[in-house]
């Protein structure tokens, strides 16, 4: 930010979507149809303002940005360059937050704190290449990784390491080291679904055996499902 002119950074902000947005048809929609774009744009020019003492008028900035866009942002955050809130009803990002380059935000996104302290870091870190999905709640002081990915409607307590999935409330972090691509949500897996199929599973075994007066089936099969089970513990653990 401090070796290009404010111009030349909302003149990225500009090209943002149309460089990743496929919806977007022509220049002209940016002026009505992209919220989290004129947002960043208010935020550009409050930041600067809050930054050089006018606490009031930076404040007052993002309070008529909040009433046209409904998205709410501190001015004293810290967002980077060609980031990107795509849709953006209902984001909302608190002042300390820090929000690295190349990240991109759905909507109803909440990157907030847990503590009433001032003069201390409460708001969480997203660095370069994040992607935060629709309806995630990032919380507290706690980190995002490079190129990691939130599933929709996560709520984030811990760290996240770069690179890895994390999805799930409290969100658990599935893959690791292994998807670098930004979109790809569809490939996102339910937590949920994968622990229902492996009870049913066992129930059936359980079930089969126990009709059948076979329990000696019991083990062979049992042994197959017990280390499907294990691999996907070993997936949750951070």
């Amino acid at each position: 930010m401090d070796t290009i002119s404010l111009w030349q950074v909302i003149k990225e902000d500009f090209q943002t979507p149309i460089k990743n947005d496929p919806a977007i048809k022509s220049k002209f929609e940016l002026f009505f149809n992209y919220p989290g774009v004129w947002t960043v744009i208010n935020y550009r020019i409050a930041h600067r303002l809050y930054n050089r003492g006018f606490h009031f008028l930076g404040r007052f900035i993002m309070g008529v940005n909040q009433i046209i866009t409904n998205i709410d942002i501190h001015p004293r955050c810290k967002i980077g360059r060609r980031v990107f809130i795509d849709h953006g009803i209902g984001v909302v990002v608190g002042e300390t937050a820090v929000i690295e380059d190349d990240v991109l935000i759905y909507q109803g996104v909440t990157l907030g704190g847990v503590s009433l302290d001032k003069d201390v870091k409460r708001h969480p870190t997203i660095r370069s290449g994040a992607v935060i999905s629709t309806g995630a709640k990032v919380l507290g002081n706690i980190t995002i990784g490079k190129n990691a990915k939130v599933g929709a409607n996560s709520v984030v307590i811990k760290d996240v390491p770069d690179n890895s999935t994390a999805v799930g409330i409290p969100a658990r972090v599935i893959t690791k080291g292994k998807d670098k691509s930004q979109l790809s949500h569809n490939k996102i897996p339910d937590i949920n679904k994968e622990l229902f199929i492996y009870l049913s599973k066992r129930i059936s075994i359980l079930e089969k055996a126990i009709l059948s007066h076979h329990e000696e089936i019991i083990p062979s099969q049992d042994e197959e499902l017990e280390k499907i089970y294990k691999d996907f513990i070993s997936t949750m653990k951070d």
